[in-house]
C-alpha cells in the first residue's frame, strides 16, 4: 500500500546515505537488542525478534512471546495482530480475524480495509462508517486523516470532512499538531487546517511528550512544537516519545532512549 511505500523509501534512502552525523550522549534503557521496535503504549511495546513481533514491558521483558506475523500497538486494552482481528493484553483474540488490513482502536473505533475499501468499526466488530476511502489512519483529538483520490484530509467520528482533502501525505492528530506533506516537504498544521511549522523536513513524525521524530540531512531527530531541533539529527531511524521512551535504531539495532 502506499504508506508502506513511503516508508520502504524512507528507509532505503537512509541506508544509502553517506551522512557522517555524530552521535551524541544518549542513555539506553533498554540496551538495543531487537530487530525492530515501536512506542510503548499502555505499559507495552512490540517487537520483533527473528520473523515475529511480541511484546515487551518496560523492563524490557517479554510478557507476550513473539508469535505474530504482524502487529499494533495496545490502544484502550485492544491491539490489532495477525490478518487481522484484536487481542487482549494476553495475546487472546477479542475479535476474531476478518479483515485484509487495520489499526489499533483508537477512541472508541478502528480503521479497517475490506477489499480496497477503508472505513471504521467500532469495539463489538460493527462498521460505524461506512468504507468508502482508499485509506485511513486512526481516529486521534476526535479527527482522523483519510485518503481519497490520492489526497488526504481529514475527518470527525461522524464521517464528515473537517479538513478537505489536500495533502500529498498525512498522519495522526497529536498535541493539538499534525504531520502533513505538501509539494513534498513535511510540515505540520493545526485543527483548523492552519500551518504552524512550515513544510521543511524530508519526514515528520507525530508529537509526543512535547517532541516529535523528523528527518534532517538524512538523519533522525527531535524538534519540539516551535519547531527547533533539541535532540539533533543523529540516528538512523526514530520514533515518537511514548511513555518518557523512544525507540531509535543505531548500527542496525534497535534500543530506547
Amino acid at each position: 500500500m502506499y504508506r508502506y511505500s513511503i516508508y520502504i523509501l524512507i528507509f532505503s534512502t537512509l541506508l544509502l546515505s553517506s551522512s557522517d552525523a555524530q552521535q551524541g550522549e544518549v542513555e539506553y534503557v533498554i540496551k538495543p537488542q531487537f530487530d525492530y521496535a515501536w512506542s510503548f503504549s499502555e505499559g507495552l511495546a512490540k517487537v520483533n525478534i527473528g520473523d515475529k513481533w511480541g511484546y515487551i514491558n518496560k523492563e524490557g521483558q517479554v510478557v507476550a512471546n513473539p508469535q505474530f506475523d504482524d502487529a499494533r500497538n495496545f490502544l484502550e486494552g485492544l491491539a490489532a495482530g495477525d490478518r487481522w482481528g484484536y487481542i487482549n493484553q494476553k495475546g487472546q483474540y477479542i475479535i476474531k480475524p476478518k479483515f485484509d488490513d487495520d489499526f489499533s482502536s483508537s477512541e472508541g473505533l478502528a480503521a479497517v480495509e475490506i477489499g480496497d475499501k477503508w472505513g471504521y468499526i467500532n469495539k463489538e466488530g460493527q462498521v460505524v462508517i461506512q468504507l468508502q476511502f482508499d485509506d485511513a489512519w486512526s481516529f486521534s483529538e476526535g479527527l482522523a486523516a483519510v485518503e481519497i483520490d490520492d489526497k488526504w484530509g481529514y475527518i470527525n467520528k461522524e464521517g464528515q470532512y473537517i479538513i478537505k482533502p489536500q495533502f500529498g501525505y498525512a498522519g495522526s492528530f497529536s498535541e493539538g499538531l499534525a504531520p502533513v506533506r505538501k509539494d513534498g516537504k513535511w510540515g505540520y498544521i493545526n485543527e483548523a487546517g492552519q500551518v504552524v511549522i512550515k513544510p521543511q523536513f524530508y519526514w515528520a513524525g507525530s508529537f509526543s511528550e512535547g517532541l516529535a521524530p523528523v528527518v534532517i540531512d538524512y538523519k533522525y531527530g527531535y524538534i519540539n512544537e516551535a519547531g527547533q531541533v533539541v535532540i539533533k539529527p543523529q540516528f538512523d531511524w526514530a520514533k515518537s516519545f511514548s511513555e518518557g521512551l523512544a525507540p531509535v535504531r543505531k548500527d542496525g539495532k534497535w534500543g530506547y532512549i
